[in-house]
């Protein structure tokens, strides 16, 4: 009869080493940086993930990807749009996530729970994948959800729907508050938070709706 095993404690040195990133990971994610700082000048902080400074060339609106839908007619062309996963990141002039607030109040939206939010200065946004360069003879389709995978990001990770144009500059698509310097030509960002304030509201009032009645009595 075999007595008890005897536990085997490993030592230092036969301590497996903790796994690398691939090379070819490793130059993905330098060339995505390489594609933000340069070919778009906007400014990454250190770090994998990659991640974008927020605040300094436009603030990010946070909403519901089934609202924000809604609201890109409101949006210019050229205004960039991402998607993680069930969150639009609708892009905005720098300074917007501070009025944010204040335009809720006067759209007498803020008293009610709508889950949309901004990021502004200081903030952090995770990089989106670069778009895949198109094909000769691809037609492409209008605001059409890109695939949760390409050639640089992983499944769950931020995609452009309405990637920026290298050599364009961003802040002339963006949203802005006319009495901050528009130009005229920018989408109106009052317009914009209201559309997503709405459906928004209509969202959560139709999910409201879906469910059981003694969950509905309790708010929930």
């Amino acid at each position: 009869m075999f007595g008890a095993p005897h536990p085997v404690i490993a030592s230092p040195s036969r301590l497996l080493p903790l796994p690398r990133r691939p090379l070819d990971a490793v130059g993905a994610s330098r060339q995505v940086r390489r594609w933000y700082e340069n070919e778009l000048g906007w400014p990454t902080v250190p770090g994998d993930p990659l991640r974008l400074a927020v605040g300094v060339r436009y603030d990010v609106l946070d909403v519901p990807a089934e609202a924000g839908h809604a609201a890109l007619r409101r949006l210019a062309t050229g205004s960039p749009v991402a998607l993680h996963g069930d969150r639009m990141l609708l892009l905005v002039a720098a300074g917007s996530a501070e009025e944010l607030p204040g335009l809720l109040e006067w759209l007498d939206w803020g008293s009610l729970p709508l889950g949309l939010g901004a990021v502004g200065a200081g903030g952090l946004m995770e990089a989106p994948s670069p778009p895949v360069p198109r094909t000769e003879g691809d037609t492409p389709l209008r605001d059409a959800p890109p695939p949760c995978r390409d050639r640089f990001g992983s499944q769950g990770a931020a995609v452009w729907l309405r990637p920026p144009e290298p050599g364009c500059e961003v802040e002339a698509s963006l949203p802005t508050l006319s009495a901050l310097g528009g130009d005229g030509n920018a989408p109106d960002l009052v317009r914009l938070v209201n559309t997503v304030a709405t459906q928004c509201h209509r969202v959560r009032l139709r999910r409201a709706g879906a469910q059981p009645p003694a969950l509905r009595a309790q708010g929930r």
